[in-house]
């Protein structure tokens, strides 16, 4: 047959034309592919180990159904096609970690902790941020476990500075000379220049990475946590639904020598700003005397839920700049967490924030297992003996006798009297009380 001319002369043209086509769609796909390469930012978008190009299909932010299934049904597939409500998610919701490519796989215990106590049912995203870029390994790890999409995100110098140096107001050799001596001390991290630029950027700048510019509501994980039990509730619609502002799990007393100035350094930033101070507040949670001192009760940070107006908040900005031109981060130590407290007792209205005592957590060395936890499949024993809740280190029994009496009801109107028994002053007692308590 191959001996036939027109044949033989029709299979080459037909060979020469497919590979013309393939050679023109090979060019296309090149070029498309530059034009979206030349629009990709720094930060990458993962979900279940795949990289999310510009137009590959993303999971929709407020995601209501799930397929069960391999494949969308067709319209007329409907019928026979099994969907199954999924939980509604709040919007402008998402975890947010800080974690360094190391920490990989203890972060990876944290995640599917997470994912299996709660997050399965609502595929809430993951930002991850980190002051070096992310392995291709970290990225495709992380997000084959997550339900949700995964973000990454790159610090900027200027909010973490590279290597040993620290922020232009610092003087360096001092701050050498006592982070260096803190560290003979029985402190952690007392001697690590890396710990206080974390401490400061978990203070100073975290909700303004660009990653966060569309999330108002956030929940912080950090590696190597545990979550005890299941959620049968969605603490950011709790959150959003209850009006609170900041959420937390521990509190516990700092280490007097980390935070030696930072009480006087607040009070001298109330005394220039009066009006920041919010009435009523928590003051008698972080104080025994009405304010003369700190008592160094905070909540510890590692596990945080709250709403990003608190940050970004005009009052919180002019408190931790301040507290930045006062080199407290560098000269002593000062954690975020206690800053994070004393802002929040400060700031916010007493009942905007809330003691999660139904959340299971542990955090070494500490763990809080919830009062009847067996109904909620708690893998936690709520008698034991480090129970931190019940424990004589912890801060959260003082803070429940505190917000319960700083915040009460308004005590209800007394009965009419007669004009000549009227008390004016017991009129003006009873309005400043509702005042209060508004």
């Amino acid at each position: 047959m191959l001996s036939n001319p027109r044949l033989r002369y029709g299979l080459i043209l037909g060979a020469g034309f497919l590979s013309l086509v393939f050679l023109l769609s090979a060019l296309v796909h090149r070029v498309l592919s530059l034009g979206f390469s030349s629009r990709i930012k720094a930060s990458e978008t993962w979900y279940r180990g795949q990289k999310l190009e510009h137009f590959a299909w993303q999971p929709p932010r407020d995601e209501r159904l799930v397929i069960t299934g391999k494949k969308l049904p067709s319209p007329e597939d409907l019928g026979t096609t099994t969907l199954t409500t999924q939980p509604i998610r709040v919007n402008r919701a998402a975890f947010v970690v800080l974690a360094r490519n190391k920490d990989l796989y203890e972060l990876l215990e944290s995640v599917r902790e997470m994912e299996d106590r709660f997050n399965h049912k609502y595929g809430y995203p993951w930002i991850f941020l980190n002051n070096e870029p992310f392995t291709e390994e970290f990225k495709e790890r992380t997000s084959q476990f997550t339900s949700g999409e995964c973000s990454y995100g790159l610090i900027d110098p200027s909010e973490w500075p590279t290597g040993n140096s620290m922020p232009e107001n610092i003087n360096v050799t001092l701050a050498t000379e006592r982070i260096s001596a803190m560290g003979q001390k029985p402190i952690p991290y007392g001697g690590s220049i890396t710990y206080r630029k974390m401490c400061r950027y978990q203070s100073m700048f975290f909700w303004r990475h660009p990653l966060l510019d569309d999330i108002k509501w956030y929940w912080r994980v950090e590696p190597s946590v545990k979550y005890y039990c299941d959620l049968d509730f969605d603490p950011f619609r709790f959150m959003k639904e209850n009006k609170k502002k900041y959420g937390f799990v521990l509190s516990l007393y700092e280490y007097p020598d980390t935070i030696a100035t930072l009480w006087e350094t607040t009070k001298a930033f109330l005394i220039k700003h009066p009006e920041h101070l919010a009435q009523p507040n928590l003051i008698p949670f972080i104080s025994y005397d009405n304010g003369l001192n700190y008592n160094q009760c905070h909540f510890w940070s590692n596990f945080e839920i709250g709403d990003l107006s608190l940050w970004r908040s005009q009052t919180y900005l002019d408190y931790v700049e301040f507290l930045d031109n006062a080199g407290g981060f560098f000269y002593e130590r000062w954690g975020d967490a206690p800053v994070h407290s004393i802002a929040a007792s400060l700031f916010l209205h007493p009942d905007e924030l809330h003691f999660f005592d139904n959340i299971g957590y542990f955090h070494a060395p500490f763990h809080v297992c919830p009062v009847g936890g067996p109904t909620r499949n708690c893998a936690c024993d709520e008698k034991e003996p480090l129970n931190f809740e019940f424990h004589a280190y912890s801060c959260t029994p003082h803070f429940k006798r505190v917000q319960s009496t700083v915040f009460r009801p308004a005590p209800p109107p007394p009965a009419p009297k007669a004009p000549e028994t009227t008390d004016a002053s017991a009129n003006v007692i009873i309005v400043t009380e509702t005042q209060t308590t508004d």
